[in-house]
């Protein structure tokens, strides 16, 4: 089996820059590929401005990876996305079929709720037509919430581009739909762990030739330092520890329990993920 893509996430909307509001996807979408022994490769943050975001997608789209973008699919004056995409991949906008008949349906839904008859050339209608209006190419990504799509397209050098709503109520069972029709096959559940010790007073540049030497002693797995200065239980102190698949990840740290304890640092707790 190929190995899996790298995946990325961008996030769009100048609410989430400003602090307006707090970002909650990428902590999501991290926990929606960890679930599936999956992981995220780079996280980005875009304005609504079209030319930089059309920028940002042209780099991201660059490559092979898979990148789930977040926001600015709708039709008021601050979405970009649709519009970045296809700007990105040098491609034009079209009503995609199906996306009409989806926001059609909606349309019709909401006026017989609210005891109207629904009119199709109505300027409000009209407008609400263009969150059907993708890059040329794409295909439609379904939407549980209020079926108002998404769409995914690939660049020439086949990196793929899966644009979502900003709701998180509307983009993680998108992505979640995603995950699961197109990247069943790179599961791998319960095969990929992580063990860590807490170094007390630990100091990365002492202990930095033990990690490149396990990391060169053990392929697979990575070597992870996170360092703490004000921990309310342990101070100051750093967590150390290795990530990968099971079986390696096993040998690799008990390689490195073993240069810890042969370099006499203070270990406290161990953890197991």
């Amino acid at each position: 089996m190929n190995p899996a893509p790298r995946f990325g996430l961008l996030v769009v909307g100048d609410e989430i820059l400003s602090g307006k509001r707090a970002d909650k996807h990428l902590p999501r979408v991290v926990e929606l590929l960890g679930a599936r022994g999956l992981s995220l490769a780079w996280a980005r943050f875009a304005p609504d401005d079209r030319a930089a975001l059309t920028a940002t997608l042209r780099e991201a789209l660059a490559g092979h990876d898979v990148v789930f973008c977040c926001g600015g699919i709708g039709a008021t004056p601050d979405d970009h996305t649709r519009q970045a995409a296809a700007g990105a991949l040098g491609v034009g906008l079209q009503l995609h079929p199906q996306a009409r008949e989806l926001i059609q349906a909606r349309l019709r839904h909401l006026a017989a709720q609210q005891g109207q008859v629904y009119e199709p050339n109505r300027p409000d209608h009209l407008q609400r037509l263009q969150m059907g209006e993708f890059p040329l190419g794409a295909r439609i990504i379904p939407n549980p919430y209020n079926q108002i799509p998404g769409f995914t397209c690939t660049s020439p050098s086949g990196a793929v581009l899966h644009a979502v709503p900003g709701f998180p109520v509307m983009a993680w069972p998108m992505i979640e739909w995603l995950l699961e029709q197109h990247y069943a096959p790179y599961f791998q559940r319960g095969a990929w762990g992580e063990r860590s010790v807490i170094v007390f007073e630990g100091i990365e540049g002492q202990l930095t030739p033990l990690m490149l030497h396990i990391e060169a002693a053990h392929p697979p797995c990575k070597v992870f330092s996170l360092p703490s200065v004000d921990h309310p239980e342990f101070g100051r102190h750093l967590e150390l520890g290795v990530k990968g698949p099971i079986g390696p990840v096993q040998a690799a740290y008990a390689d490195l329990l073993a240069g810890l304890r042969a370099a006499a640092a203070r270990l406290g707790p161990e953890l197991v993920r």
